[in-house]
């Protein structure tokens, strides 16, 4: 059985920043028979409802900045993401909700520091913590498009 990482927002837990969820049915529907396993960094780190965050690329790097205050959060971001795939070391499947700068795989959006846009390809810090440890990383509605039928992924 395949064990698939997943944002809690598309499981319809209600953790985004405006406590709103991303339940996703259909998506649900193609995982069934996997062991899914929930994440949310975000929630976990400044719980929900939370000022939003961008990616932005610094002098030091690429940083999740908050769009209220301008903080650094990716500190806490990034040592969650550790702590969940060194809890989980056999997952498989990484699938995170789309343009988060958390967990968007190849959609998030990475600005400079006067926010002007740089891409709309950037990895969120926990998509990326999961590319680096090989895990095959998705975007959920990318997912979807590679994956428009049966069979199961549980088998």
């Amino acid at each position: 059985m395949k064990k698939v990482a997943i944002s809690a927002c598309l499981l319809g837990e209600r953790c985004r920043y405006d406590g709103t969820d991303n339940r996703d049915p259909k998506l649900l529907g193609k995982l069934e028979g996997c062991e899914l396993v929930p994440f949310c960094p975000e929630d976990h780190c400044f719980g929900t409802p939370r000022p939003t965050m961008d990616l932005v690329e610094t002098e030091q790097g690429v940083k999740a900045l908050s769009n209220l205050s301008g903080a650094d959060l990716s500190p806490c971001v990034e040592r969650y993401a550790r702590e969940f795939f060194d809890k989980h070391p056999d997952i498989d499947l990484f699938i995170g909700k789309d343009r988060s700068p958390s967990c968007g795989v190849c959609s998030a959006r990475l600005y400079d520091r006067e926010k002007s846009l740089l891409s709309r390809e950037a990895a969120g810090l926990m998509a990326a913590e999961a590319a680096r440890r090989g895990i095959e990383c998705w975007d959920a509605e990318s997912f979807l498009d590679a994956h428009p039928a049966p069979p199961i992924l549980g088998s």
